[in-house]
């Protein structure tokens, strides 16, 4: 065989191989590095059913918030009214001294109403971070005014207590993002989303607060962790306790509700 041959043959054979490796890589999971796009999909599927789980198109929610510090205790219950994102109202049903105070969001702006002194007061956005009805819950906890998934940055991370069951999933305040947090960071449930714990710090990396999701149960065909817990980890004996007694999904809703004249009506 002459060497024109020869050389002929081995470049034919040299691209097979070289096309036949490319056809791999798309038919082939590949390891990590080659599936860069994987995670930033992952990470927003994951946020987004969190920041929808207690939200549909509509719902309509029982609550019970208790609230303990080291010295006493004392119990709201509540009733909350969502449409998707954007609209949130809730009326407190009990004990006689805070019945009939209520909150309304509509998109960004916030207002609350006192029935004793029968006043309506708008929330500005640099209170949306301050303490709702003497809770560890903030405003923008209660109404869900921001959305993790657009204003925060996600990433998936693996620290080093990571456990296979669960995504680890830091979110970052973006520049424009009011907020007094550094970071959040997540653990979530792999085999339904489930959230179980969320760790807030400060912006000089120190744990501040930290929620857990516990006892899960069925609403509506949808699964959620019913009790939400706040503590504080700066206030010796203190925590929030939210109970979900009743959860409904997607009922019709009258659009009055989320009116400024819903929030002074009689009840």
């Amino acid at each position: 065989m002459s060497r024109e041959i020869r050389i002929g043959v081995i470049l034919f054979f040299n691209t097979i191989l070289i096309a036949v490796f490319i056809i791999l890589l798309y038919i082939i999971p590949g390891p990590r590095w080659l599936r860069a796009s994987d995670e930033p999909s992952d990470v927003k599927i994951i946020i987004d059913r969190v920041d929808k789980l207690y939200r549909s198109t509509t719902s309509y929610s029982e609550v019970e918030m208790k609230v303990v510090s080291e010295h006493w205790e004392r119990t709201l219950t509540m009733n909350l009214w969502t449409e998707g994102m954007n609209r949130t109202f809730i009326y407190v049903t009990s004990p006689k001294k805070e019945e009939g105070m209520a909150t309304l969001r509509v998109k960004s702006e916030m207002w609350n109403y006192f029935p004793k002194i029968n006043k309506v007061m708008k929330v500005p956005p640099s209170m949306m971070m301050g303490s709702w009805m003497g809770s560890d819950f903030t405003n923008d906890d209660l109404v869900k005014e921001s959305s993790l998934l657009r204003d925060y940055d996600a990433t998936l991370i693996h620290p080093d207590n990571e456990e296979p069951d669960y995504y680890y999933i830091e979110l970052v305040p973006k520049k424009e993002t009011p907020s007094v947090w550094g970071k959040i960071i997540f653990t979530i449930r792999k085999e339904d989303y489930i959230p179980v714990t969320e760790v807030f710090y400060n912006e000089k990396g120190e744990q501040m607060r930290i929620m857990t999701f516990k006892d899960i149960r069925i609403f509506n065909g949808r699964k959620l962790p019913v009790i939400l817990e706040m503590v504080p980890l700066h206030k010796t004996g203190q925590k929030t306790i939210i109970r979900y007694k009743d959860v409904r999904f997607d009922e019709k809703i009258d659009y009055d509700v989320f009116t400024l004249r819903n929030l002074q009506k009689r009840r």
